[in-house]
């Protein structure tokens, strides 16, 4: 372990959180391990101090995301007094959502945002069996006019209620249930479009703006990248030759203009966490977003937060360039660079109205 700032990391470890938990672990006879961290109660300077065992290698790996969100899944339902409700919520917070995730994982680790998405259905659910409770209906006996009662009284969450309703009748939990939602049909106007670009400008030419954010604000205009993604980022996604530089979002890289180009490489060249604490493990200091606990990127949340604070708002924006995308490139092509599923890119293909399929079809029967 290589320290940086000696008096920084000393005084770190003498502070009193930091040094009452270094005592009880302590005397605590057994050898350390996540375990053992677990039973501690939770908090901030605990979950420091994991990464920083974890930097080190004093203990393993650990999708400490995945785990947190297990834990609350488990009890979230163990609270829950009806037992019939604790099945249902078992089978489709553990053996539907959970199960999903960790096959979307596939090796990696769970993201803010898709932790977020699990909790956000599963409380989804709670709120309308709940509700269902209160005007004295269980989900069995949920009729189509109680869910339109429910859907008129205005309660928020409706894309995941709606989600849940189908899994309920598809798993016979439910009869004759369907709840609408409301999706996004793309740009309000030209405006959005224009907006787009004007901030894309912006990052590309304002000096004052700091460096790590113009790179991830033009991830997200000009190359639509989730932000959990943007902060997942590392050299390895990065090939520069120092005439032209590729960045690798899905399985084809992309070629980046010499603008955008130049900024990437200031970024790779000054990138800097605000750890006091650098491993000599060249695979976790090689995040193009690197953040405050050691080994991690930037969180998610951070990134969100420091990209509307320089006036860009990353969902709506995303979906912006998504949607001008879609009518511009096959679904085929656009989910290999993106490196979106492909069912993702052919629903926005459809909703942008630029079905190429169609237009194959159309061109192959024209005259030469």
């Amino acid at each position: 372990m290589r320290v940086e700032r000696p008096d920084t990391a000393i005084n770190w470890l003498a502070r009193p959180k930091v040094a009452g938990l270094l005592t009880a672990l302590q005397r605590d006879r057994r050898p350390l391990n996540h375990q053992v961290l677990d039973e501690l109660p939770a908090s901030k300077t605990l979950a420091h101090l994991r990464s920083v065992l974890v930097a080190t290698g004093a203990l393993p790996v650990r999708d400490e995301r995945l785990v947190d969100l297990e834990r609350w899944i488990a009890a979230t339902i163990q609270a829950r007094s009806d037992p019939t409700e604790r099945q249902i919520l078992h089978s489709y917070g553990i053996w539907h959502h959970l199960r999903r995730l960790r096959q979307r994982l596939d090796g990696t680790h769970t993201t803010r945002l898709q932790a977020l998405n699990v909790r956000c259905h599963l409380i989804a659910a709670i709120h309308l069996l709940d509700w269902l409770t209160t005007h004295g209906r269980a989900l069995t006996t949920c009729t189509q006019t109680n869910l339109d009662d429910w859907a008129a009284a205005g309660h928020s969450r409706r894309g995941e209620t709606a989600h849940f309703v189908r899994w309920a009748v598809a798993h016979k939990h439910a009869r004759g249930l369907a709840l609408s939602t409301i999706g996004w049909h793309g740009p309000a106007g030209p405006h959005d479009t224009e907006k787009r670009w004007d901030d894309a400008r912006r990052h590309l030419h304002d000096d004052t703006l700091h460096i790590a954010d113009r790179v991830a604000g033009l991830l997200l205009l000009l190359y639509p990248q989730r932000v959990s993604t943007i902060t997942q980022l590392t050299t390895d996604n990065i090939h520069d030759d120092g005439q032209t530089m590729t960045m690798s979002f899905g399985h084809v890289p992309l070629q980046l203009p010499e603008l955008v180009a130049v900024l990437v490489r200031e970024l790779v060249a000054t990138r800097k966490g605000s750890t006091i604490i650098k491993t000599t493990d060249t695979d976790t200091d090689s995040w193009l977003f690197p953040g405050r606990r050691p080994g991690q990127p930037l969180s998610d949340h951070r990134l969100g937060q420091r990209l509307q604070r320089i006036g860009l708002h990353p969902g709506q924006d995303r979906s912006t360039a998504l949607f001008a995308l879609a009518t511009e490139l096959p679904a085929a092509v656009l989910a290999r660079i993106l490196g979106i599923y492909i069912k993702v890119a052919v629903a926005w293909q459809h909703a942008a109205s630029g079905d190429w399929t169609a237009y194959a079809a159309e061109r192959s029967q024209r005259t030469p």
